[in-house]
């Protein structure tokens, strides 16, 4: 994982990482109930409509990896990884922060920072 930070040309701090899941992450994978190691619940993605709200094509490369932006509670994540950004000029940066989708943040999860 690489870190940067950066101030926005309104004076905010940002920090930057890069996130890339390992590969048994991935929900690609079956996934078995813990009680049974012969069930599984296969993919449900078929049985299942779930509701998509915004541009879900912009997510499509997710598993490859993401860009995290950080400033306080604010968190967004942009997919994929641009190969320029821990050597960019902080404007590129800011950039890319801004055509990154917010990230909401998981319920009853405590921030240890």
């Amino acid at each position: 994982m690489s870190l940067r930070a950066f101030v926005d040309s309104g004076g905010n701090e940002w920090r930057v990482f890069d996130v890339v899941p390992r590969a048994g992450e991935r929900r690609g994978e079956e996934r078995r109930m813990p009680e049974s190691p012969t069930h599984t619940f296969g993919d449900r993605r078929e049985a299942e409509r779930r509701l998509t709200v915004g541009d879900f094509s912009r997510l499509s490369t997710v598993h490859e990896g993401w860009l995290c932006f950080e400033r306080g509670p604010d968190r967004r994540r942009l997919s994929p990884i641009p190969g320029d950004w821990n050597r960019c000029p902080d404007a590129v940066l800011e950039d890319y922060c801004r055509r990154a989708l917010p990230v909401r943040p998981l319920r009853g999860r405590v921030s240890s920072r």
